[in-house]
């Protein structure tokens, strides 16, 4: 195996990825891992590091076409593209991150909230007997 790439088992492992997620993305274009002459995947640490920001994506409920928007700017930016409008896109990303995670949080106090007064509930109850 070439040195500095890994197969598909070694992604998933990595990542926390099932390998139909990782496959997933390779077939909509995320990600595009090289191949052995016998087809095998592999990939590389760029690779890895590009499923890793598409899991963090994931839960935040960004779509496949906001995935791939936020791939090509990071992979202009590796590659020293210096065009100012790549910055401001990805400050739109950095806002809508923010966005989605305080979301998540009230969503979150909003379930805490709930599974307490479940708890209280419970509590409260009148304690029945069972009639031997």
């Amino acid at each position: 195996m070439p040195e500095g790439l890994v197969q598909i088992g070694e992604v998933a492992e990595r990542l926390g990825l099932s390998l139909r997620t990782i496959r997933h993305y390779e077939e909509v274009g995320l990600v595009v891992p090289a191949r052995t002459q016998g087809g095998f995947r592999l990939y590389s640490e760029e690779d890895v590091q590009r499923l890793a920001l598409i899991k963090r994506m994931k839960p935040l409920g960004f779509t496949l076409e906001e995935m791939r928007g936020l791939l090509e700017i990071t992979d202009r930016l590796a590659h020293g593209d210096d065009d100012p409008g790549l910055i401001a896109r990805l400050q739109l990303f950095e806002r809508a991150v923010a966005e989605r995670a305080d979301k998540l949080r009230e969503q979150l106090a909003m379930a805490r909230e709930f599974a307490e007064q479940l708890r209280r509930q419970r509590l409260n109850a009148p304690k029945t007997t069972s009639a031997c």
